[in-house]
């Protein structure tokens, strides 16, 4: 049955385990964009979520054409994912909209990168395809990040009478990070986002990057942003008429029911006994991250290592809980950094400790149980990425703290234009000024902390992911 309302990204709702003897069980996925589109799919008459298969058992499930209603998974060559997924998404485009190169030595766009560029292009044009396959006439169509930016523009040639949106729930590069890509792969990236009806971000940021970087005018057609107040791009593609694709923007926020839900759960309670018999009658910092370069935990730990050097007076009634999710460990860079993570904590650990006091627990584990506590343990949260889309750890901190906290964000997290006016807020690069802002924060009267932080989870909930996927499928229907 064709469906009307689909959604393509490369995680989907749910995954497969293989048991010993050959069974499979379907295990639903976790986080709050996965809940939330999840609901906001359940009311929607024949949704259709499609994402790739990502383990063995998952394409196993494929192949055996084992399926959950409502998802359709799409079994890739696992050369061709891996080429896709870690060479280009993870890679480059991630790398590229997070500034995050080392200039002197990257990037490099030789052979290899030619020819993981073509399985890129393979593993969007698969989900062009099956959306092609999939969708009713006129259906409208929310494809999701920097993994699928294609998929649009492959999709529009396909079924030009489909009503499409993209979300990229990354920054988008600044014009000069994405003139760095060789130019027809530049051109290919954008004229593939054109091909949409509606470009979404979390923040007008990323979206006026976006329209700065949307300039063509080769071979391939002609395209250029309109500027305020229309926010779109007029395009032409050679021979073809012109379209338009609006440029909006939809920060994403949280369930507050849910995630208070969550963080209130038996399991949970037991991790905030154990994090409160490690912290005692102190003071806590906390930091919930993926060991991602762009969340910038080391200079994280150097402004918690400067605050003990130049307060010393938060010796020993201070603690500084890191938790560390790894992150990409199949990518050696990803790999040096989460040992960097480590090291640095132990050094300032051998630097402080006393034998009654450890300043930092460090956990580089995913337990997302023991994060939930340390949220509600927290009376500062630090939260300083250089680059970030959205940043959620910032919004879903506020919402649960049990006591209220002082939150310290920096300038580079997408929440920042939200969160801004009841945070203590930091240049990025700037390790003394966080370690200023840490000691502010640690200062901060009961009262004012409270009241800041009421108003910090108001803002954090303007647009939970039900109302904030809402939204973006009424948007595209009034296309």
């Amino acid at each position: 049955m064709a469906s009307q309302v689909l959604v393509a990204a490369n995680r989907g709702p749910l995954s497969y385990d293989l048991g010993d003897d050959g069974t499979l069980t379907a295990r639903r996925g976790g986080g709050g964009l996965v809940s939330g589109l999840s609901a906001a799919l359940a009311r929607q008459p024949d949704a259709l979520w499609i994402c790739a298969a990502l383990s063995d058992a998952d394409r196993e499930a494929v192949r055996r054409g084992v399926s959950e209603p409502g998802v359709r998974m799409l079994d890739i060559d696992p050369t061709t994912y891996d080429d896709a997924y870690n060479g280009i998404a993870n890679s480059v485009l991630w790398f590229t909209h997070h500034h995050l190169y080392d200039i002197p030595r990257e990037p490099v766009f030789d052979a290899e990168f030619r020819r993981q560029w073509d399985s890129y292009v393979a593993y969007n044009r698969a989900f062009a395809v099956a959306l092609a396959e999939e969708a009713g006439e006129g259906a409208a169509v929310l494809v999701q990040d920097y993994h699928l930016a294609l998929v649009p523009g492959e999709l529009r040639e396909l079924r030009p009478d489909l009503r499409i949106s993209h979300f990229t729930h990354t920054p988008w590069a600044s014009p000069e990070f994405l003139g760095m890509l060789p130019d027809d792969i530049r051109s290919q990236l954008v004229w593939g986002m054109l091909g949409a009806d509606v470009v979404g971000f979390h923040t007008w940021a990323w979206a006026d990057g976006f329209m700065a970087g949307a300039h063509i005018d080769d071979t391939s057609g002609i395209a250029r942003a309109t500027g305020d107040p229309q926010r779109r791009v007029q395009h032409q593609k050679r021979g073809a008429r012109i379209r338009y694709t609006d440029v909006a923007v939809y920060p994403l926020g949280v369930d507050a029911d849910e995630l208070r839900g969550l963080a209130h759960r038996p399991e949970v309670d037991d991790k905030l006994a154990a994090l409160r018999a490690e912290v005692g009658n102190r003071k806590a910092i906390v930091r919930v991250d993926r060991t991602e370069l762009s969340k910038n935990i080391l200079r994280g730990l150097l402004a918690y290592r400067e605050l003990l050097t130049v307060h010393p007076e938060w010796r020993g009634r201070v603690v500084h809980l890191t938790s560390a999710y790894p992150s990409r460990q199949d990518l050696a860079v990803y790999r040096s950094y989460t040992q960097a993570v480590r090291e640095l904590a132990e050094r300032i650990n051998g630097e402080f400790a006393t034998p009654d006091w450890q300043p930092v627990l460090v956990s580089v584990k995913d337990d997302f149980a023991r994060s939930l506590a340390a949220y509600r343990l927290a009376d500062v949260a630090l939260v300083n990425p250089v680059r970030d889309g959205m940043n959620l750890v910032a919004k879903e901190i506020p919402v649960v703290s049990d006591e209220g906290c002082a939150l310290v964000l920096s300038t580079g997290a997408g929440a920042y234009g939200e969160l801004r006016e009841d945070a203590l807020t930091v240049n990025p690069y700037d390790v003394s000024a966080t370690a200023e802002a840490l000691h502010a924060a640690l200062s901060m009267p009961a009262d004012e902390r409270l009241e800041r932080t009421k108003r910090l989870a108001a803002a954090a909930t303007a647009l939970p992911p039900t109302a904030w996927f809402t939204a973006q499928l009424d948007a595209l229907r009034e296309v």
